[in-house]
Formats: structure tokens, C-alpha cells, sequence
């Protein structure tokens, strides 16, 4: 099963790592990748070692990132140096960089077939930003074993992607 969780409201990691504790309760291992996120976000105080069964990677600059156009200066202001902002289709070479380093651990993880939960936390982010090639995802998506539930969380997941889901939220 593929489920997207998307939209601008709040609790789209929230419902993800309440999967994977419910996956963990039913006595399956669990992955998770958040991309563009460092080590330092509260749920990872709880989850990092919290389990063996669980694994939980971080992959990418913690920063917010931002096409030219698209903050208002007052934005701009409160964000400060921990924004970056790109000219549109043209993301930052090193966040690709990262990015796909990450992905290519996530292959590795689903491709071994011991994970039940497969959670990629704010990858539909880093689609909307171009930061990762939609094909690259296709390919991913195509591998994932059949006893593998997937989720994919963060604003902005794009058309395809909805499309592909079995459950969108």
C-alpha cells in the first residue's frame, strides 16, 4: 500500500510516526528516512534507539528552502540565514547531493525486504523543489516488496504521485 500525506496543515510526520509505532506494536520492522531534516526534531528524541526494529535516518540541510518569488518579505525577515532561496528549477546542487545520498539508502533498505514500513518523511518536498527526479521515485516505487506498506509525507506531493497513492490524506 502507498499512502501520501500532504497539504499545508500540520500533522502529516505526526500520523507517520503514529504508523510506525502501530507497525512496530504488530511486530514489524520499521524504516524511516526525513529528508531535509537534521538530528534535533522531537520525535526523533523519542524514536532514535527506541526500538532495534526501528531504524531511523536523516538525510539532507535541515534549512527551508524557497523559490525566488514565493516569501514575502516579512517572511524573508523571520526565516533570516536559515532560508535558502533558488531561482525556480534551479535547486542547490549540494541539497541534491544529500538528497540522493539519502535515496540510495532507502533503496538499499527496501530492496533488503525486512522492512513492513517504509516511511519517507517530507519527500514530497524535496519532489516539489526538485531536489529528487520524479523517475528516480517511479523506480522506487516499483520495488517496494509486497509486504511493505510505504508512506510518503510533506507539502506539496505532486499529481503522479497522488495518482499512484492508495490512500491520500
Amino acid at each position: 500500500m502507498l499512502q501520501v500525506y500532504t497539504g499545508n496543515g500540520k500533522g502529516k510526520t505526526t500520523a507517520a510516526m503514529g504508523l510506525a509505532i502501530r507497525a512496530l506494536g504488530a511486530g514489524k520492522k520499521v524504516y524511516i528516512m526525513q529528508f531535509m531534516k537534521s538530528h534535533g526534531y522531537s520525535e526523533q528524541k523519542v524514536l532514535q534507539g527506541f526500538v532495534p526494529e526501528l531504524t531511523l535516518r536523516t538525510s539532507g540541510k535541515p534549512f527551508f528552502i524557497a523559490e525566488e518569488g514565493t516569501l514575502s518579505n516579512e517572511l524573508r525577515d523571520k526565516y533570516g540565514d536559515t532560508v535558502v532561496i533558488f531561482p525556480k528549477g534551479k535547486p542547490p546542487q549540494d541539497y541534491i547531493e544529500l538528497i540522493n545520498i539519502g535515496f540510495d539508502e532507502v533503496k538499499k533498505a527496501v530492496s533488503s525486504g525486512q522492512y513492513g514500513l517504509v516511511i519517507l518523511d517530507a519527500l514530497n518536498v524535496a519532489l516539489h523543489f526538485e531536489l529528487i527526479d520524479r523517475t528516480v521515485v517511479e523506480e522506487l516505487l516499483e520495488m517496494v516488496p509486497e509486504h511493505t506498506e510505504m508512506v510518503l509525507t510533506g507539502r506539496g506531493a505532486p499529481d503522479w504521485l497522488i495518482e499512484l497513492a492508495d490512500l491520500v490524506t
